[in-house]
């Protein structure tokens, strides 16, 4: 079981850095059942800050986010990249992060 596990979770450091680059707006499409950008969201400090609400098969979620880092306003707190938003939007580990935001964007290296 081990040597599966292990064999499962080797991911190329390239694929890695990939995910932690993806732009926030793909990673919550990746991510969320439903997303919806809050349009009449006003940045105050960052102006490239988005506001979403969005659902994963987890729950409801509201998540603030810039081109690197996201937080969510409901549970306060945040993160950078799409692996961190993964594993807090799904409940997932590392590795499974990793391998569901491969499956759905399709960065492997």
């Amino acid at each position: 079981m081990a040597k599966r596990y292990r064999a499962r979770g080797r991911v190329g450091r390239s694929t890695i850095a990939r995910l932690r680059t993806l732009p926030s707006a793909d990673a919550i499409s990746a991510l969320a059942i439903y997303a919806k950008q809050d349009r009449s969201y006003r940045p105050i400090k960052d102006a490239t800050s988005c506001r979403w609400h969005l659902c994963t098969a987890i729950g409801e979620f509201e998540i603030l986010t810039t081109a690197s880092k996201w937080y969510d306003t409901r549970a306060r707190v945040g993160g950078g990249g799409a692996i961190d938003l993964a594993m807090h939007l799904l409940g997932l580990s590392f590795i499974q992060a990793v391998e569901h935001l491969q499956r759905r964007t399709g960065a492997n290296g």
